[in-house]
């Protein structure tokens, strides 16, 4: 498997984690949701690279984010070059279904 650093294109099938994923359950405490306009995103795959807590899955061209793990902080929106990343509260939740 080529690293990152070496090939910053290359997306991985699937990524383990060193624990079991139920372990970062969100909750109900989430305030942010971060949403992703699909017209504008390039398919660069930073949000995944820089997720802390692994939730984007990059199988596809336009990522897509589990947020059933997602915490809102912000990161994937941060580092977005397009900045097709936008967050919203969670109770406007219907504002982020762009994807």
């Amino acid at each position: 498997m080529p690293r990152l650093a070496e090939d910053p294109m290359f997306t991985p099938a699937t990524l383990r984690a060193d624990r079991p994923q139920r372990e970062n359950l969100t909750g109900d405490w989430r305030s942010l949701r971060p949403g992703i306009d699909a017209s504008r995103c390039t398919g660069c795959l930073l949000c995944w690279k820089f997720c802390p807590e692994a939730c984007v899955d990059a199988s596809s061209r336009v990522p897509v984010i589990d947020f059933a793990y997602c915490k809102g902080c912000g990161i994937c929106a941060a580092e977005c070059p397009p900045k097709c990343i936008e967050l919203a509260r969670e109770a406007e939740e219907d504002a982020c279904a762009k994807s």
